[in-house]
């Protein structure tokens, strides 16, 4: 499949080659490129195939507005959008034979993929809230556990004396009493960056106008 890349600016155009790709689902060649339309950017994904059949999950049995994308048709329309300027809206023209194009509902066919995106923005939103559940069990935990070592080192010079071997318990707990805390800071400081990338690229594609056009 030919895949190339346009940026088209005011009096500008560059052409960028992208490598040849294959899809299992034999979605065929397309191309993305950025046009300037009322001083916003607009991604453009081009989709070729040769049947409507090809975007969706054939063993999903919902009706045409709730089916599932085919798994490769997602990652091929996900992969570009990841490539497109963030924030930015998006427009998935889908090429059709003719044949075919004259019996496609292009509002029906925009539906399904907004509603499939949306519901792949709101599972990875479900999928946030319980890192965020499990990242405040986590903290309950490892704020404890601190609490305790801490507490504990106070009493070592204590039970111990003052010496060198008292000194390395002491920090030897305190040093425990973090280590229990590294899982909740790495999800509040890290681990949630990914989901919330996610979820606004899926609203974007939510949001993406759809034009089914036919191949000539």
């Amino acid at each position: 499949m030919d895949i190339a890349a346009v940026v088209i600016s005011a009096g500008t155009a560059d052409l960028l080659l992208a490598p040849l790709c294959d899809m299992r689902s034999e979605l065929s060649g397309s191309e993305v490129f950025f046009v300037t339309d009322s001083d916003a950017i607009i991604g453009v994904i081009e989709v070729r195939i040769r049947e409507l059949s090809q975007l969706f999950n054939s063993l999903d049995p919902s009706p045409f507005r709730e089916r599932d994308l085919d798994d490769d048709a997602e990652d091929f329309i996900v992969g570009w959008a990841q490539e497109m300027p963030a924030n930015k809206t998006f427009r998935i023209i889908v090429h059709l034979p003719a044949h075919e194009e004259r019996e496609v509902d292009e509002h029906e066919l925009a539906v399904a993929i907004s509603n499939y995106f949306a519901d792949r923005a709101r599972m990875i939103q479900r999928e946030l809230k319980e890192l965020f559940r499990a990242g405040w069990r986590h903290l309950s935990v490892g704020v404890s556990v601190l609490i305790v070592c801490f507490l504990t080192s106070q009493f070592v010079p204590t039970a111990f004396g003052v010496n060198p071997i008292s000194r390395a318990m002491q920090e030897s707990l305190i040093i425990v009493g973090w280590v229990a805390n590294w899982k909740p800071i790495e999800i509040f400081l890290y681990d949630w960056w990914p989901f919330k990338r996610r979820i606004k690229l899926y609203q974007r594609l939510r949001d993406a106008a759809v034009v089914v056009q036919a191949d000539q």
